[in-house]
Order: C-alpha cells, then structure tokens, then sequence
C-alpha cells in the first residue's frame, strides 16, 4: 500500500513538474500591421489588400524564451482582430465579409482568420473567427506576408486604414532537452 502511495505522489509531481517545465517555453509572439482598404466603385466585389512583409524575428525571440526554431512544436494563432483606425469616428458598418490569409516564401498560403455577415452594428473592433492550423512552418521563416481579403456592402468614398492585431501561441521545447 505504501509503495502504491508513494508511487501516485511521483508520479502527481512528475505530471506537475513536466507541466511547469512545459511552461518556460510556452509564450506569446505578437504582431501588429496596418493596411489600406481602397476606396472602392463597387459593392459585393472582393478587394485583395497585401501587408508588406512581416519581420518575424523569431530566431531572437527563440532564444530569449529559451529554445531554437528546430526545438519548435506547434504555433497557433491565438488572437487576431481588426481595428479601424482612420477615418476618425468611422466604423466597420461598409464591411460585408473579411479573409485573412497567411503566406511565406516556399510555402502554400493558408486562410487564418475570417468574420462573415458583419452587422452594421459591429464598430469599429472586430475579434475574427481564426483557423487551428498549426503555423510553425510560416512564423519560423524571416518573414511572412498576411493577404487581406474583404467584400464591402457600402462605396466608400475615402480610403479606410485598419490595424491588424495577431498573436501567436508558441509551444517548444527547452534547448538541450
């Protein structure tokens, strides 16, 4: 019975310490970019917007949450929303639908965020919709590039500048482990 005991309390803290250890090199990477939405002359036609490319500066960030990008095991997206930062006062009422989509040299673009049938009441915040597709591949690289895709349901008479606000879970182990 003792040994029975003693047995379930290692392995308790053996589960326990893992998890903490786990820990040390779980964090957060997030990224900010603003991008343009046009003036447009139409309505219900998509609008393809394309970020500059992104600086991950992941292997720096590795490092300081001590791992490497080979010790990287899984990168999720945790947070992506969009906020309309000009014109002043104005809101997302225009919008119909909005895509986002995720690109790297080499590999396939993936769709990693999306809000459809946006009400007129929506504001001028919008938390989206996001994909659980496991993104170490594209926020390993140097850089990424995200494609912003919208559909309007209002003209818009003056461009509309939106910041897109990502945050990105990051799971790895630690260096010599």
């Amino acid at each position: 019975m003792k040994t029975q005991l003693l047995t379930l309390t290692l392995l308790i803290l053996t589960i326990a310490g893992c998890k903490q250890i786990d820990k040390l090199t779980q964090f957060n990477m997030p990224y900010n970019q603003t991008v343009t939405i046009p003036a447009t002359v139409g309505i219900n036609l998509p609008i393809n917007i394309l970020t500059p490319e992104i600086e991950t500066n992941s292997a720096s960030t590795f490092a300081l949450n001590n791992t490497a990008k080979d010790l990287v095991e899984e990168i999720k997206l945790t947070h992506l929303a969009v906020n309309q930062t000009s014109p002043a006062g104005d809101d997302f009422s225009y919008l119909k639908t909005v895509r986002i989509y995720i690109s790297a040299d080499g590999l396939a673009e993936q769709e990693i965020a999306w809000k459809e049938n946006i009400p007129d009441t929506a504001g001028s915040f919008l938390l989206l919709d996001l994909s659980t597709t496991d993104l170490k591949e594209f926020i390993k690289k140097d850089k990424f590039t995200l494609r912003v895709n919208t559909i309007t349901d209002e003209l818009l008479t003056s461009d509309h500048q939106i910041e897109v606000q990502s945050v990105f879970f990051v799971d790895a182990k630690i260096l010599g482990q």
